[in-house]
């Protein structure tokens, strides 16, 4: 396997690309060496099968939506309160309906998870990983509420960017409203 690590974001975004465009049908060697624009055969290099290419799609994703270094540097100087926890969640919608595409592979590669054992097997675990590292950020930073609360606003957060990035369901809350009232009626004031 090469190990040029620029060319394989490249090639990791270009299969991301294909898979929102395309779902996972579409995602295939071919395919990805044509939307990369590198020669055919190219992406195979990196990524020996299906399975590899998939598994490293789902880790790009979430290398991609990491906050920005300042915006985390600024959230984490405030007061360990909901209305800080509103801002950090308010930053989740705003990178993710920033970077649609991110959301739309990696919810199709979600959905193909209920349909392939082998993909769900790939794609749980990173996103499993994902969620304890969240509750363990949370945790320590002192946020008040527990996994229960993070549980519910990853549920809830999913829902409204699915209503914000697909047909809306017609509710006149804007996405910052929406991120406000979820804190409020989901984090108690005070740490369990």
């Amino acid at each position: 396997m090469v190990a040029n690590p620029l060319r394989r974001a490249q090639l990791s975004d270009a299969a991301l690309a294909v898979l929102a465009r395309s779902g996972l049908r579409g995602v295939t060697h071919r395919a990805v060496d044509a939307e990369a624009g590198v020669p055919a055969g190219t992406t195979s290099n990196y990524f020996a099968d299906r399975a590899r290419l998939l598994s490293a799609l789902t880790e790009r994703v979430y290398e991609r939506l990491q906050p920005d270094a300042a915006v985390l540097q600024r959230l984490e100087s405030q007061p360990r309160t909901r209305e800080t926890f509103a801002d950090y969640m308010r930053d989740i919608v705003r990178r993710a309906t920033n970077e649609p595409t991110l959301i739309l592979a990696l919810w199709e590669l979600r959905i193909e998870s209920t349909r392939n054992p082998d993909v769900a097997e790939l794609v749980g675990a990173t996103v499993r990983r994902a969620f304890d590292f969240d509750v363990q950020y949370h945790r320590a930073s002192g946020l008040p509420g527990d996994e229960v609360e993070v549980s519910l606003l990853h549920w809830a957060i999913d829902g409204l960017l699915m209503d914000t990035l697909g047909p809306a369901m017609g509710s006149s809350l804007d996405t910052d409203a929406a991120v406000d009232l979820l804190v409020e009626r989901l984090v108690p004031t005070a740490r369990a």
